[in-house]
C-alpha cells in the first residue's frame, strides 16, 4: 500500500467515525430510540436522561463518561466490567508512557538514516525487490546494519518492558483490592454460601444419593451444613419446560392480536404453522399449555426421584465455612468428592456437572489438541486470503478485474480496505465455535467457559492473524528461507515485520474509527429493533426481547483488544508511529465503552474479576513475543549487542511467575479474611437455596413449591420419594 492509499484509508475511516458520532448524538435524543441507547438504565428503573437534558450539546456524553467513577461502573455494570476498564486504562498507560520517550527519540533517528535508499540503489540486495512506502522511512527498517543508532532501539525495548512490568504490577494490586471489596460486601451474595461438589461416589446399599450426600457433609460440618441440591438429568424436563414457555409466548401474542384487531387469530397445526388443520390460536395454545403443565409436573417428580447425578450444590449457613470447604481436600482420592466454589446460579452449565474428573481431563487435552489443529489448518485459508487480497496477486488470480482496477479511485479503495475487511470477516465466524469447544471440556460455569474461549481466541488471533499475515506478506520467500534453515523462524518473522507495518497501521485505524463508530452509534441494533417492532412484535415481552442489549461480550472483545495490543507491542520499536494509533484505539475504547457500560449493556454474569489473571498472562505473552522478535530483528541488523534482550525475556518469565504466586490464589478462591466480614442482616438461606433451582424444576405456580426430591432436606426425602 502506498502512502496516498494509507492517508485515504485513514481519512475515510476518520470521516466515517465523525458521521457516526454525530448520528449517535442525534438519534440517542429521540424518544423512540431510548431502549437502544439507555437499555441498562431502563432495566434498573432509572430515567434514561437522569442528570442530563434533552437539549444538551452533542458531545455531553464525553463529559459524562469522563466524570463517572469506578464505583459507578461497579454499581451499574458489576466488577467484571470495572476490571475490563482497568485493563483498558493499563494498556493505555503502557503505550502512552512508552510513546513519551520512544516517539521523540526513535522517529528522528529513523528518519535521518538512509538504509532504504541505499538498498533501492543496490540491485543485488534481495530486499530491493520490496516496495517501501514513505512510512517505512520512519521505521527501524531505515536503520543501517550495525549502526550505533541501534543502541537507542535496544534501549526502547527495555523502556517498553519496564513500563509494562510497572503498570501490570500496579493493575494486579488494584484489581485484587477491587475483587476483595466486592466480596466483602455486607449484602448477601448467594454463591458465597454454597459449594459445588462433583465426582460423588456411589452411595452405600440402602441409601439414596441425596441421603448419602447429606450424611457425608452433616458429619463433617455438623453445625453449619444447611442442605443440598442434587444435580439431576434434566434434558427431557428442560424440553417440556421450553415448549411450555414457547406456548405461553404464542398465547400472549395471539391475545395481543385479538386485542388489537378484535378478530380471533388462527394458525395451522402443522410444520412451522404452514400446513395442517386451521385452529383458533387462543384456544389451541391454551389447550397446549394445560397439557404441558401436566407433563411437566409428572416429569419433575420423575426427575427428582429417579435421575439424580453424581454432583450437587451444598449450602452452609456461614460463608466463612463455605469458603474453607471450597479450598479443602475432602477425600484422599483426588477423583472423589471434588469440591470447588459454587458459581452464580445463572452461570451453571448443568449438563457438565455430572462429568467425572478423568473424563474432564481427557476432554480438556483432546480439545486442546483439536484447537491446535484448528489453528494450524485455519492458518492456511487466512494466509491464502491475506496473500491474494493484495491487489497485484488478486489481479493474477482473477484476471477479468484488471480493467476495473485501472480506475484510480477504485484501485485506491481496494488497496485501502480489501485485506482488512477479508480478515475481519474471517474472524467473525470463529468465537461461537471456540465457545462450543470450551463448554465441551466439561467446564461448570459460563464465565469459566468464556475465559477459556477467550484464551483460545487470543492465541488463535496471534498465531493466525498476526503471525499468519506477517508471513503471508512474503510467503514464497519465507518458505524458501525456512526450507534452507528450519530453525530460523524468529529471524524470518523479524525480517517480515517491517514489510507489513502499513497493513497493521490501517487495520488498527479501521478497528478504532469504524469499529468504535458503529459501537457508539448502534446503527445496526437500532435498525433491527425498529424493523422487529414494526413488523414482528405484538407484546411488550417481544418488544423487550427485540431491544435487549446483552453484555459486553468479553469472550470476543478482550481477545480483539489483545490482538491490537500484540500488534502494537511488536511494532512499538520497529515502527513507533503505531503507538499513536494504539493510544487512540485504547483511549477511544475506554471513553466509548464507558458510555455503553453505564447506559447500554447489561451483565449476563458476575465473576468478580476472575478474567484478570488471564488478561495479565496474555499481556505478558504479547510482551514475551515482542522481546523475542526484537532479539531476532536486532540480529538481522547484525547488532552484536542484541544478546542484551535475552535478560529481558528471562525477567518477563520471572515476573509472570512472581505475580502468579502472589496474586492468583486470591482469584481462584475467596480468602477467609474477605469472607469473615459481617453482613447487614442474616441471610435468607431458603431464598439462596431456591435461587439455584433450575427453572424447569420450579413449580409453575408461585405459591406452590411441591417439588422437593433431590432438593429436599435429608429428613424430607422418604416422604417425597413415596409420593
Amino acid at each position: 500500500m502506498d502512502f496516498g492509499a494509507f492517508l485515504l484509508s485513514l481519512g475515510t475511516s476518520a470521516l466515517i467515525f465523525v458521521v457516526l458520532m454525530l448520528l449517535f448524538a442525534w438519534l440517542s435524543r429521540r424518544p423512540g430510540n431510548v431502549p437502544i441507547y439507555y437499555s441498562n438504565r431502563i432495566l434498573k428503573g432509572m430515567e434514561p436522561w437522569e442528570g442530563t437534558s434533552l437539549t444538551r450539546n452533542p458531545f455531553a456524553w464525553i463529559r459524562e463518561a469522563f466524570t463517572s467513577s469506578e464505583q459507578d461502573v461497579v454499581n451499574i455494570s458489576g466488577v467484571d466490567t470495572a476490571v475490563y476498564f482497568v485493563f483498558l486504562s493499563t494498556v493505555l498507560g503502557i503505550f502512552a508512557l512508552s510513546s513519551v520517550l520512544i516517539l521523540p527519540t526513535l522517529l528522528p533517528l529513523a528518519a535521518t538514516d538512509d538504509s532504504l535508499k541505499s538498498k533501492s540503489r543496490n540491485a543485488t540486495e534481495t530486499v530491493s525487490k520490496v516496495t517501501f512506502s514513505q512510512l517505512d522511512n520512519l521505521s527501524m527498517a531505515n536503520i543501517t546494519k550495525r549502526s550505533p543508532r541501534l543502541w537507542a532501539f535496544l534501549g526502547a525495548v527495555y523502556w517498553v518492558s519496564l513500563v509494562t512490568y510497572f503498570m501490570l504490577w500496579k493493575a494486579y494490586k488494584h484489581v485484587s483490592r477491587l475483587r476483595a471489596q466486592a466480596l466483602m460486601s455486607a449484602d448477601v451474595i448467594p454463591e458465597q454460601f454454597a459449594i459445588l461438589v462433583r465426582d460423588i461416589p456411589s452411595p452405600p446399599n440402602g441409601q439414596t444419593q441425596k441421603e448419602f450426600i447429606d450424611s457425608y457433609f452433616r458429619r463433617i460440618y455438623p453445625e453449619t451444613f444447611y442442605r443440598s441440591l442434587v444435580v439431576t438429568e434434566n434434558s427431557k424436563v428442560n424440553k417440556i419446560w421450553g415448549n411450555l414457555e414457547g406456548y405461553k409466548k404464542k398465547l400472549a401474542r395471539a391475545e395481543a392480536v385479538f386485542e388489537e384487531t378484535k378478530n380471533r387469530p388462527t394458525n395451522k397445526t402443522g410444520f412451522c404453522g404452514l400446513v395442517g388443520k386451521q385452529v383458533d390460536s387462543i384456544e389451541y395454545y391454551t389447550e397446549l399449555i394445560n397439557e404441558s403443565v401436566g407433563k411437566l409436573e409428572a416429569e419433575q417428580k420423575s426427575v427428582l426421584a429417579e435421575k439424580q447425578q453424581t454432583a450437587a450444590i451444598v449450602f452452609f449457613n456461614d460463608r466463612v465455612v463455605a469458603a474453607l470447604a471450597a479450598q479443602s481436600l475432602h477425600s484422599q482420592m483426588v477423583d472423589k468428592w471434588t469440591v470447588t466454589e459454587a458459581p452464580e446460579p445463572r452461570q451453571l452449565i448443568w449438563k457438565n456437572l455430572k462429568i467425572k474428573l478423568f473424563s474432564r481431563i481427557v476432554r480438556q487435552y483432546f480439545i486442546y489438541f483439536f484447537v491446535a489443529l484448528t489453528i494450524l489448518f485455519y492458518m492456511i485459508p487466512i494466509t491464502f486470503i491475506s496473500a491474494i487480497t493484495t491487489l497485484a496477486n488478486l489481479q493474477k488470480a482473477v484476471p477479468f478485474i484488471k480493467p476495473i482496477v485501472k480506475i484510480t479511485f477504485i484501485r485506491t479503495i481496494l488497496e485501502s480496505y480489501l485485506p482488512q475487511i477479508a480478515l475481519l470477516v474471517f474472524l467473525a465466524i470463529l468465537p461461537k465455535f471456540l465457545l462450543f469447544l470450551s463448554k465441551a471440556e466439561g467446564i461448570p460455569s459460563v464465565s469459566h467457559a468464556i475465559r477459556a474461549a477467550s484464551g483460545k481466541y487470543f492465541y488463535f488471533s496471534v498465531l493466525n492473524v498476526f503471525l499468519g499475515v506477517t508471513l503471508a506478506g512474503s510467503l514464497f520467500d519465507n518458505l524458501k528461507a525456512l526450507e534452507k534453515k528450519p530453525n530460523s523462524i524468529v529471524t524470518v518473522l523479524a525480517t517480515s515485520l517491517p514489510k507489513n507495518a502499513t497493513f497493521f497501521l490501517t487495520y488498527v485505524a479501521l478497528k478504532f474509527f469504524v469499529g468504535y463508530g458503529l459501537e457508539l452509534s448502534r446503527i445496526i441494533p437500532l435498525i433491527i429493533f425498529h424493523l422487529k417492532k414494526k413488523y414482528l412484535c405484538k407484546t411488550e415481552a417481544e418488544v423487550k426481547e427485540a431491544w435487549y442489549p446483552g453484555d459486553l461480550s468479553y469472550g470476543t472483545r478482550v481477545p480483539g483488544d489483545m490482538l491490537i495490543l500484540t500488534i502494537t507491542f511488536c511494532y512499538s520499536v520497529i515502527a513507533p508511529v503505531i503507538l499513536v494509533f494504539a493510544v487512540i484505539y485504547f483511549g477511544l475504547g475506554w471513553l466509548i465503552l464507558r458510555n455503553q457500560a453505564l447506559k447500554v449493556y447489561v451483565p449476563s454474569y458476575e465473576s468478580y474479576g476472575r478474567m484478570w489473571p488471564h488478561i495479565h498472562t496474555r499481556i505478558l505473552a504479547a510482551l514475551f513475543l515482542f522481546q523475542v522478535l526484537m532479539f531476532g530483528f536486532l540480529g538481522v541488523k547484525e547488532f552484536i549487542w542484541a544478546i542484551l534482550v535475552v535478560p529481558l525475556i528471562a525477567i518477563s518469565l520471572v515476573f509472570g511467575y512472581v505475580c502468579r504466586q502472589k496474586f492468583y490464589k486470591g482469584f481462584q478462591h475467596t480468602a477467609v479474611e474477605v469472607a469473615c466480614r459481617e453482613l447487614k442482616q442474616s441471610p435468607d438461606l431458603e431464598e439462596i437455596f431456591r435461587s439455584y433451582i433450575p427453572h424447569s424444576l420450579s413449580s409453575h405456580k408461585p405459591e406452590d413449591h411441591q417439588f422437593k426430591g433431590a432438593m429436599s432436606r435429608y429428613q424430607d426425602y422418604a416422604a417425597i420419594s413415596a409420593a
